[in-house]
């Protein structure tokens, strides 16, 4: 695993794209806050750039750096889930400018999960997180379904787990209003 830490954190300073296992399904990665690295995961998935990714980030002192006013819900929230739980908090700050929704918002996930955990602690950074698919297409749960398309088109594809048959899902979803509002968007 560090060998493949150390490749992919090579790929994410210089501005490239990973593919990688998360706490969820396989994931397209890059450095959140590089204009051009998220631009370049939004042409591989030729996803229009309209529609949001997730970022993932290593620790709840990550959020904060990200996020202008984290609604204290969250915290309860992240403190509970005992499954990943993706948080769409308002007025995200320090992300690539495309890579936050219209609205100011981001969706926000803290990892468990050791090697993505390890790779963003190890960053300092958020990473960008996002399904290894052709937008409109299903998202790969395990590597063996991941189209050749996509592996050809990233700078790194990580081995750690590749050989993993466990069958995980999408994280769930929570978007957080100022003032403790919220809407689940995907449970």
């Amino acid at each position: 695993m560090n060998q493949d830490i150390n490749k992919a954190l090579e790929v994410l300073r210089s501005g490239g794209v990973i593919l990688y296992p998360t706490d969820t399904i396989w994931g397209l990665g890059c450095d959140a806050e590089n204009e051009k690295a998220v631009k370049r995961i939004f042409e591989i998935k030729k996803r229009v750039d309209n529609k949001s990714m997730l970022a993932l980030v290593d620790s709840p002192l990550r959020i904060e750096m990200y996020v202008e006013e984290v609604p204290e819900i969250a915290w309860d929230l992240i403190a509970q889930t005992d499954k990943p739980l993706t948080i769409v908090y308002p007025k995200a700050k320090n992300f690539a400018n495309n890579l936050v929704a219209q609205d100011g918002s981001m969706g926000i996930r803290m990892v468990k999960e050791n090697f993505c955990n390890r790779l963003i602690s190890r960053l300092q950074r958020p990473i960008v997180s996002t399904s290894a698919n052709i937008s409109g297409k299903i998202a790969p749960i395990i590597f063996d379904e991941i189209a050749q398309e996509i592996i050809d088109a990233v700078d790194y594809v990580v081995k750690y787990r590749q050989d993993d048959q466990t069958e995980s899902k999408s994280s769930s979803i929570i978007k957080l209003e100022l003032g403790g509002l919220f809407k689940i968007i995907r449970e």
